[in-house]
C-alpha cells in the first residue's frame, strides 16, 4: 500500500511544480496611485517623467489641505492618466526642496508641467475636474494626446 501513497505524492507535486514557477515569474504589479510626501521625492527627478500637482499647508489638519485631499482621493485614475505624481508637504519647518523652489504661503496647490515649470497656483482647494480641465489645456499634455491618438488632429 505504501508504494502508490508515494506514486500519488510524486504525481501531485509533478503538476504543482509548474504552477509555482509561473507564480514566482510573475511580475509584481504596479504600485497604486498616492500622494506622495515632499521629503520623498526629489524635485529635478520629475523633469519631463511626471507632472507635479503639490499641495502644501502649515499642518496636515489645515481644513482646506483635508478637503483637497478628499477631492483629490475621487479620481486618482484620472491623475495616473494624464501622469501626475501627487506631492504633499504639510511641514514648514522642514523646508523641503519643493518648499524652497516654490515658496508657498499657507495652503497652496500648484500644478506643474513636466517641465517643472508651475502653471497654477490657487490659494483654495480645486476639484479633479478642475485640475484635469487645466492640465488637458498645457501644451506638453495636447502633443501627448495627439501622440496617443493621431486621428484626433
Amino acid at each position: 500500500m505504501t508504494p502508490p501513497i508515494k506514486l500519488l505524492h510524486a504525481v501531485v507535486l509533478a503538476a504543482l511544480l509548474p504552477v509555482s514557477a509561473l507564480a514566482q515569474t510573475t511580475p509584481a504589479e504596479p504600485a497604486a496611485f498616492a500622494p506622495v510626501a515632499a521629503a520623498d521625492t526629489a524635485f529635478d527627478a520629475q523633469l519631463f517623467v511626471m507632472r507635479p500637482v503639490v499641495v502644501f499647508a502649515d499642518s496636515p489638519n489645515d481644513p482646506n489641505f483635508i478637503r483637497q485631499m478628499e477631492l483629490l482621493a475621487r479620481a486618482y485614475p484620472d491623475l495616473e492618466e494624464r501622469d501626475v505624481i501627487l506631492v504633499t508637504d504639510t511641514d514648514p519647518a522642514a523646508d523641503s526642496e519643493w518648499r524652497h523652489k516654490l515658496r508657498p504661503r499657507g495652503f497652496s496647490l500648484v500644478i506643474m508641467d513636466k517641465d517643472l515649470r508651475p502653471v497654477i497656483r490657487k490659494p483654495n482647494p480645486w476639484t479633479v475636474r478642475e485640475i484635469t480641465a487645466a492640465i488637458d489645456k498645457l501644451p506638453l499634455r495636447r502633443q501627448e494626446m495627439l501622440e496617443r491618438n493621431p486621428a484626433g488632429r
